[in-house]
């Protein structure tokens, strides 16, 4: 009597659920990705050889144009229930006695770095477009009269005492602007500071190079 042979079937494995499950997790990454806004000002910082991380979190920037303009970001910590950046704002509309709108508050929480005087900053928050805004970024006041970096910083460190401070500044902004943003720095006792730059490749001498 024959033996009966069994079909051997080739094992197959079904990815029509891994598919299903890679593009629902495509979809929910780009419905809950947040674009960073963009800078307040292009900025070209110097090259550095330093390789120092500067932390995505709790961290200040003060931010110096070419044209010697003045610009400061805070971010709103490492989630939103902190509202770093929203108490920041209304202390210093508090300040200068001006009154912040919860839609007004939402939008400056949504954007990047700014410079311009706190006056003028409902109409920079309620402004039609990004182009509007652009115009009115006249820069920080840092005189003697109205130095409202100073509050600004200030501000900050009432929120978050352990923020982290970094200084942006372009490669041919003058001197003296960086030295009195520097000064303005410790005046608010903050001597410890990040400096921004660009990372510079190093060229090594020719004799260390392997041919």
């Amino acid at each position: 009597m024959g033996k009966i042979k069994i079909a051997v079937k080739t094992p197959r494995i079904d990815m029509t659920p891994m598919v299903d499950l890679f593009f629902l997790l495509l979809v929910f990454f780009i419905l809950t990705a947040t674009f960073r806004p963009e800078e307040a000002a292009p900025i070209k910082t110097p090259m550095s050889t330093s390789q120092t991380p500067i932390p995505d979190s709790h961290l200040v920037t003060v931010m110096i144009s070419k044209d010697d303009k003045v610009f400061f970001n805070v971010d709103n910590g490492t989630d939103s229930t902190e509202h770093i950046r929203a108490n920041v704002l209304q202390a210093m509309g508090s300040n200068y006695k001006i009154k912040f709108t919860p839609k007004e508050i939402k939008k400056f929480v949504g954007l990047a770095s700014f410079g311009l005087p706190i006056t003028k900053f409902k109409d920079f928050l309620n402004a039609p477009d990004q182009k509007t805004r652009e115009a009115m970024q006249v820069g920080i006041p840092i005189d003697s009269l109205d130095n409202q970096l100073t509050m600004w910083i200030r501000f900050a460190r009432t929120y978050n005492n352990d923020m982290v401070f970094a200084l942006k500044g372009d490669g041919d902004a003058n001197y003296p602007v960086v030295k009195k943003v520097i000064a303005i720095l410790g005046d608010n006792n903050v001597y410890k500071f990040n400096l921004t730059t660009d990372l510079k490749a190093v060229e090594l001498p020719s004799e260390f190079i392997i041919k």
